[in-house]
């Protein structure tokens, strides 16, 4: 494993260990992605049944490794059926998703890692089976044209970027906010006709550009990788949505909470925005299953709360195509 570190300076004392060691793995991860070879080979199913690469189980292996002497007890993982528990000393519990987004390994679009943090209780149910405000910490690693770090520690956001020259991941900025006037959506615009009134009509509207009820025009972006979609709009602001819709199997949304959802809702909040189910906030939800599923919308806090709020509006509000609808105008 590549030998690499984090600046400890703005990570509390206690979390050291464990972020030294999610560095260590990223840093380790990130070259290697730069090697190449046979990672997107299909090597089988996860717990949830979906394919998994070749990478999707480096990964894994490479963070359970490291987590298990850094203080970690639990483990929980995409890639795993159940917790494990790494240390029955350790004080933390981990959920991780260790590659996000590894259908696009092929193409070189950017890929991640994220991780969220809770107190280790005497069982993993409790470890995990908590509201989703209970994290201490949570992040994400983006395996990019440049390999950065965002984490949170309940104190805003904090930016590191991999040194090639040091393998060491550098702050570049201590706490980052979300710009609130950018004119961009995300969301896969081929599932339309399964989407529910309330999510076609914000579209509608932001489709309708300047001769609209919204009265400026908007671009829209879609990765199909959360992290990269995540990083973009702690960058550049904007809002993402991957809501329920109405085919078999998205019906509770398709993203999972303990280990996507909730991490990517804290740091989000942490910077500005705003997290929801497209309804309620995400941090006010409890898991009541490790591989859980929830609609998510996420990004400018403006722009999050006027999907909640087309939810409430009347059925004859959200029914006409590019409908007036007063009340959001501009």
């Amino acid at each position: 494993m590549t030998v690499a570190s984090i600046e400890t300076h703005r990570i509390p004392q206690e979390l050291q260990p464990l972020m030294q060691a999610i560095a260590r793995s990223g840093a380790a991860l990130a070259a290697i992605i730069r090697q190449g070879g046979a990672l997107s080979a299909a090597v089988g199913t996860n717990a949830d049944g979906d394919g998994q690469k070749a990478l999707d189980v480096m990964a894994d292996d490479l963070f359970r490794a490291a987590l298990a002497g850094a203080g970690v007890r639990w483990f929980a993982s995409e890639e795993q059926e159940d917790a494990i528990e790494l240390d029955p000393s350790g004080t933390w519990a981990v959920a991780i998703d260790p590659l996000d987004g590894s259908s696009n390994i092929d193409t070189n679009v950017s890929i991640g890692s994220i991780f969220s943090v809770y107190a280790a209780e005497a069982d993993a149910a409790a470890s995990f089976l908590r509201p989703l405000h209970d994290q201490i910490a949570a992040g994400y690693i983006i395996y990019g044209p440049r390999c950065a770090m965002m984490v949170s520690f309940g104190d805003g956001v904090q930016h590191y970027a991999l040194c090639p020259a040091s393998d060491a991941f550098r702050l570049e900025a201590a706490r980052l906010s979300i710009p609130e006037d950018a004119c961009e959506f995300a969301i896969n615009a081929s599932n339309y006709r399964h989407w529910s009134r309330p999510v076609r009509a914000f579209i509608d509207d932001c489709l309708a550009g300047s001769d609209g009820p919204r009265g400026r025009n908007f671009n829209m972006r879609w990765i199909a990788s959360l992290v990269a979609e995540t990083h973009r709009i702690l960058i550049r602001g904007g809002v993402f949505l991957y809501p329920s819709d109405a085919r078999k199997g998205y019906e509770h949304g398709r993203l999972r909470m303990l280990y996507e959802c909730g991490p990517i809702a804290f740091l989000i909040s942490q910077a500005g925005g705003q997290a929801t189910d497209a309804c309620e906030p995400i941090l006010d939800l409890r898991v009541e299953t490790l591989h859980q599923r929830t609609p998510f919308v996420f990004g400018s806090a403006e722009k999050v709360a006027r999907i909640a709020a087309y939810h409430d509006l009347p059925e004859t509000e959200v029914s006409a195509l590019f409908g007036q609808r007063g009340l959001f105008r501009a």
